[in-house]
């Protein structure tokens, strides 16, 4: 009997330390990318230089090291933890007869295999094209013997055999479509601030379990896995705060170091929902290393993006693995673990304090004549209750500060 099963590709994985970042942890992260790609890692390989070489990144002495390695651990993939040029990558592949990807191309796969919703796949094709356009001068052969593999996947794929106008021409398609599909997520974040529902947008490195606190909060049955990258498409939910507000919850693609600047440019408008955000819950994942650093990186994007100044809740979870943190006293500081369900509360609490009060909870006694203040209330507030009384109506509502001075003389002060 034949194994019909597809073998997963098997690479070397090749960075090179400059000194510009750490190199050890940023290759680390790119086996946990090749991972989610379906690659499985054969070795890696690091070399410390003063500047990647500009033929071939790193020196052809461990250029043949990779070559002799490849064979001996029959590994068809090189993939480098940088950006190669079209040339750097015909020189390496034909040094090496292996075929060549980058970090970049690595993350726009993955981006073409999880992307769902009609605009997720436009915002990776148009990416993909970005990136590949450059790029054609210098492509080989050696791609397609991965035989529709990593680095040929996705919408994209076909228009490496296309000419540049051609590609250009989709390129200006695409970007029309992301406009529209824009114009359209814009209108909707601003009926809801004309609705005055507040938003607040779940933000983080890749894999830190935004999706999974999303479910928890509100059921929403959005993927949760255990892999880079596992939610592309936005998804929003309505959550109840306790003191009867609604808030509009949107959970947002995950972020990584190095984040190519064309997935930056391409999801643009879905990385817009932080950016317009009342506050941001800012995921991190208690149990890792390098909890610290993730949160640097995840500051310093949104930062870029124009988030910097929106208020930010800090949510450590995983706290279910790491038993021995305590908490912290800070009112932006919430543990918990979104897998087993505790610390919700203290979370949803934590949001009702840093979103802007513009509503107020309060206990009325309206006069009988002036019950047609209760439609006004309830317009752009909430009545949880009404009680007919022979002084009046007593209503426990939610009350908008646009209407809040109408009934201010009507409210009961608490005993």
């Amino acid at each position: 009997m034949h194994d019909t099963m597809e073998k997963a590709p098997r690479a070397i994985l090749v960075g090179v330390d400059t000194g510009e970042y750490d190199a050890e942890l940023s290759l680390a992260e790119l086996e946990e990318l090749a991972a989610t790609a379906g690659v499985e890692t054969a070795a890696t390989t690091l070399q410390k230089r003063p500047k990647p070489d500009a033929a071939t990144v790193v020196g052809s002495g461990r250029l043949q090291d990779i070559r002799a390695s490849a064979e001996e651990l029959e590994a068809g993939l090189l993939i480098f933890d940088c950006e190669l040029t079209g040339s750097q990558t015909r020189n390496i592949e034909d040094a090496t007869g292996c075929a060549v990807i980058d970090r970049t191309t690595l993350i726009l796969d993955i981006f073409a295999q999880r992307a769902r919703s009609s605009e997720g796949r436009v915002q990776v094709e148009l990416a993909q094209l970005r990136y590949r356009l450059p790029r054609l001068a210098g492509s080989s052969e050696a791609l397609s013997r991965l035989g529709g593999g990593i680095g040929t996947r996705g919408p994209g794929e076909t228009k490496l055999e296309t000419d540049r106008r051609h590609i250009r021409s989709r390129i200006q398609k695409l970007e029309e479509e992301l406009e529209e599909l824009g114009r359209r997520r814009q209108r909707q974040r601003a009926r809801r601030k004309k609705d005055g529902v507040p938003t607040a947008a779940i933000v983080g490195y890749t894999n830190v379990g935004k999706s999974t606190l999303l479910n928890a909060l509100t059921d929403a049955g959005v993927l949760a896995e255990d892999k880079l990258f596992a939610t592309l498409d936005p998804t929003a939910r309505a959550l109840l705060l306790p003191d009867g507000r609604s808030v509009m919850l949107v959970d947002t693609v995950g972020l990584v170091r190095r984040l190519p600047h064309q997935l930056v440019e391409a999801f643009r408008s879905t990385l817009e929902e932080a950016t317009d955000a009342d506050v941001l819950l800012l995921v991190c994942d208690a149990s890792s290393p390098e909890m610290e650093e993730q949160l640097e990186v995840t500051t310093q994007l949104l930062a870029e993006l124009g988030a910097g100044d929106t208020p930010v809740v800090r949510v450590l979870n995983k706290c279910d693995l790491t038993p021995w943190l305590r908490e912290t006293g800070r009112e932006d500081t919430v543990l918990l673990s979104a897998r087993e369900g505790w610390g919700l509360d203290r979370l949803v609490e934590a949001v009702a304090r840093a979103l802007t009060p513009t509503q107020t909870r309060m206990t009325l006694l309206l006069p009988y004549d002036r019950a047609g203040l209760l439609a006004e209330v309830r317009r752009d507030g909430k009545v949880f209750s009404e009680e007919y009384l022979p002084e009046g109506i007593r209503a426990d509502a939610l009350v908008d500060e646009k209407v809040a001075h109408l009934v201010a003389r009507y409210r009961e002060q608490a005993e």
